[in-house]
């Protein structure tokens, strides 16, 4: 697939400059800009911004050095690339530290410089994603932010604004982590009963005792402690709303008194003799098959059909992948400004990594990884080794693996240096960054192990 794409040459040479522009133009369908000076250039790229720039080192007047520097300073995004006959001299390496893409040594045949722009341009296109993700974000308003592109959820979406104005009840159903909360409170903040109190509780984090108080309270002298009266969360909730996760797990005792304040709009405190009004929504949700749980009278049939007037059912993050890099960059955000660092970007290679995931853990799992991430990341962006470990070996050993036999540990290195450079799209520089060992080490191994290093 052809990227619509702005290039910039800067090559003395005039047939230099003529062969790697029509490598550009004509095979790979880059509007290329090419000129013989890098003081032409420097005008250029005062005046317009392109996607990379492609520039001798050693030139007369104005070299590549300063190129860059003013190119970093005007368009940051750009990158640039940098042709030298002196690939071992520290200019060229100091070249990559103050910001060029990758250096490419001489001689040369035109598929390298075109790889490695290609690469360049994949990561200036990863960037504008980042970009366009953080004014998603940004631009986001409201109390609950539900974050996706994912026209299912979507679909649930539009599904909560209709129910939210009409009062009745909702059973939200979804594995762990999926966001049933985040969607109870969405429909509570768009009701009409927004003002009023959002109360949760999950019904198997308590005794039966414990959970009985919790919700429906007590009169004073109801039991020996019982020193003054106690609003339950029903009570405290009316007005607002109710939220009852896990209500599979709630005993069947206390389903019958469920039933009853939705039936009758009143509840019964501990010790109690009059009823207590109460104008409370209910939205409960559950990880387990509620409908067998009824069908097999381990819940409540009579209640089940009570609760789910409305069922929303909020799938797993492994069936909206397309929500992964939206909802990295939203946790991105957060976790920088929280952590005050200035991490801006989830590399490529991680991004593949999550995208190939799949998250049992669900949109918890992928935002405990971006935490972490964000809270041991030392530069821009989260990279490979900023990720648990065994989240990295999960991946690794996927593809390491060898038909028939355990590889031997020389294999094992050849093969994980391959991936993470082909993950960095050829690029040495980010390769070596992620691999934690300097440009001139995976120079060393690629000779050594005859790695094909495109």
């Amino acid at each position: 697939m052809k990227i619509d794409a702005r290039i910039l040459i800067v090559e003395p040479d005039k047939a230099g400059l003529k062969n790697l522009k029509r490598a550009m133009e004509k095979k790979q369908g880059y509007r290329v800009t090419a000129v013989p000076a890098a003081a032409r250039a420097l005008k250029l790229i005062e005046e317009q911004e392109f996607d990379v720039v492609v520039t001798r080192l050693r030139m007369e007047k104005v070299d590549g050095a300063r190129l860059l520097e003013k190119s970093r300073q005007l368009h940051p995004d750009t990158e640039v690339i940098v042709i030298t006959a002196y690939p071992s001299i520290p200019s060229a390496v100091d070249m990559v530290k103050k910001g060029a893409f990758d250096f490419i040594a001489q001689p040369f045949q035109p598929e390298d410089i075109t790889k490695t722009v290609a690469a360049a341009l994949e990561k200036v296109m990863s960037r504008r994603e980042s970009a366009q993700l953080t004014y998603q974000v940004e631009r986001f308003e409201g109390k609950v932010r539900i974050m996706t592109r994912d026209s299912v959820v979507q679909g649930l979406l539009e599904t909560a604004r209709q129910i939210a104005p009409t009062d009745c009840n909702v059973l939200i159903t979804g594995e762990s982590g999926t966001g049933k909360e985040l969607f109870a409170r969405y429909i509570h903040y768009v009701s009409h009963r927004a003002e009023g109190p959002f109360l949760d509780i999950n019904c198997s984090a308590f005794t039966e005792e414990l959970l009985s108080d919790e919700l429906f309270g007590h009169e004073q002298g109801a039991y020996a402690g019982a020193a003054s009266i106690k609003k339950g969360l029903i009570e405290a909730a009316s007005g607002g709303t109710l939220y009852l996760d896990e209500i599979t797990e709630m005993p069947s005792a206390l389903q019958v008194r469920l039933l009853r304040v939705i039936q009758e709009k009143e509840l019964l405190r501990l010790g109690g003799t009059s009823p207590v009004d109460v104008d409370v929504r209910i939205i409960a949700a559950t990880n387990r098959d509620i409908h067998k749980a009824a069908r097999e009278k381990r819940f409540r049939d009579d209640l089940y059909y009570r609760l789910n007037v409305v069922s929303l059912h909020i799938p797993p993050l492994s069936e909206r992948r397309e929500d992964i890099p939206l909802l990295s960059q939203y946790f991105l955000k957060k976790y920088s400004s929280s952590m005050n660092k200035d991490v801006g970007e989830v590399s490529p290679a991680v991004l593949g990594l999550l995208m190939n995931y799949d998250f049992p853990g669900n949109v918890r799992e992928l935002e405990n990884i971006i935490e972490r991430g964000v809270a041991l990341a030392g530069g821009r962006a989260i990279e490979l080794v900023h990720l648990p470990q065994d989240f990295r070996e999960l991946n690794i050993r996927t593809f390491r693996r060898k038909e028939g036999r355990l590889p031997s540990l020389e294999e094992q290195e050849v093969s994980y240096i391959q991936w993470v450079l082909k993950e960095a799209g050829g690029n040495k520089t980010a390769a070596a960054r992620t691999l934690g060992i300097d440009r001139v080490s995976l120079w060393r191994k690629i000779k050594k192990y005859g790695i094909e290093a495109d």
